[in-house]
């Protein structure tokens, strides 16, 4: 990237005052109030003994509720709201879908607060693995979780002592949330050892990062730590240091950030791609197919360029990982990325809970499917423990050695 080149990209900039996207994502939409009238397909009161069909016989279900309320022993002390929510609870839980979650009304409220606003905790995101375990995506920078030790991958068997088998991810986040200057307990569990360890950390207000910068040499080496509401006008902050800096390419590090808003990396993508281009599309069974396409000038389109990826990337790093990757041909250096492509929305329900379900998932420009699978670096890196104890850092060493050899080319 020469100084030119950057000087007339914030020329562009200011004279097209590229509108900064601040539509708000979160994998999910929020839902429509259910109506009095429900029409439900695919269920029958149909006769014992026709057992031969594709529907649900309710008249199981009821056979089953009054068998509860006639015989079990402590039957007066459970209200019949909490049977039903018990019921359709399992119902969800019947898709064998981590990120599906029913909400009664208590628990719907307070997840709309955790969404909401400021929340004592230690900075970690959240996910599950293939096998359903509750596992670390990413430790934020800075946050207690990062400065604990926690690390991408990490198996969390235990919350203060609970086991969290069976447990869904927002299950686990409510426990791990509490009062700031509280501690909390983590069972962990990482591959190369041979038994768990506990991690005491204590909860904090977390205050997600967004944007470092750094010249490494004549290579800006950019550090997304979050697609946020702050994350477009951060990154145009760093790209004016690059630029001042007469940057001749960039490393664009995406290591360790869970995602946040679809739209940011949607804006971000402008910066990189020619208007117009495709990014990500969202494909459902009954929801319409969309696409999402950048809208910048793409006034970087032709400056070197690789990203860094591991675990920790997830959901909107990957989309622009991946959209980059399959537009440009953009080299993507590190490991496998996290793999969570997939979209939520919250359904309310009449009486105050909620069911959150998944109902579409992200197809990248190639046809990829994001969903479990993650995105597969051209140039796989490991980091060691040791590599970290001791400073190194393979991984951006490998994408500097790359973007050289590009800017040398060029």
């Amino acid at each position: 990237m020469n100084k030119k080149n950057l000087s007339q990209f914030f020329a562009v900039l200011s004279i097209a005052a590229i509108l900064i996207g601040c539509g708000f994502w979160f994998g999910w939409n929020t839902g429509i109030k259910v109506s009095k009238s429900v029409v439900v397909t695919g269920a029958t009161n149909m006769g014992l003994n026709n057992t031969i069909s594709n529907s649900a016989d309710f008249n199981v279900f009821w056979q089953a509720w009054q068998k509860v309320n006639d015989l079990y022993l402590k039957n007066p002390d459970i209200s019949n709201s909490d049977k039903m929510h018990g019921a359709i609870s399992g119902l969800v839980q019947s898709l064998k879908d981590p990120y599906s979650e029913f909400f009664n009304p208590i628990d719907n409220k307070q997840f709309q607060q955790n969404i909401a606003g400021n929340f004592g905790g230690i900075g970690a995101e959240l996910g599950v693995n293939t096998t359903s375990q509750i596992v670390v995506i990413a430790p934020l920078k800075d946050t207690p979780a990062e400065k604990a030790g926690l690390k991408t991958s990490d198996i969390i068997v235990k919350i203060n002592a609970s086991s969290t088998d069976g447990m869904n991810v927002d299950q686990a986040v409510n426990l791990i949330r509490g009062k700031e200057g509280t501690p909390v307990t983590l069972t962990v569990f990482r591959n190369n050892w041979s038994a768990t360890k506990d991690f005491t950390i204590i909860r904090a207000n977390i205050k997600i990062p967004t944007v470092d910068f750094e010249m490494k040499g004549d290579v800006a080496h950019i550090s997304l730590h979050s697609f946020n509401q702050d994350a477009d006008s951060l990154f145009y902050d760093a790209l004016q240091k690059a630029a001042t800096a007469n940057a001749k390419g960039i490393v664009l590090d995406l290591r360790n950030d869970p995602g946040g808003y679809l739209e940011v990396a949607v804006d971000l993508s402008g910066y990189f791609l020619k208007p117009g281009t495709l990014v990500v599309k969202e494909v459902g069974r009954t929801v319409p197919e969309q696409e999402f396409k950048s809208s910048g000038n793409g006034a970087l389109a032709d400056v070197p360029i690789v990203i860094l990826i591991n675990g920790g990337s997830a959901s909107a790093s990957e989309i622009l990982a991946g959209a980059l990757h399959d537009n440009r041909n953009i080299k993507l250096v590190g490991e496998k990325s996290f793999g969570k492509g997939t979209v939520q929305e919250l359904q309310d329900l009449s009486d105050g809970s909620s069911i959150k379900i998944t109902v579409a998932h992200w197809v990248m420009p190639s046809g990829r499917i994001l969903d479990h699978d993650g995105i597969v670096p051209d140039y796989i890196v490991p980091i060691t423990d040791n590599d970290i104890k001791n400073g190194r850092d393979p991984q951006l060493e490998k994408a500097l050695e790359v973007i050289k050899g590009q800017i040398t080319s060029q």
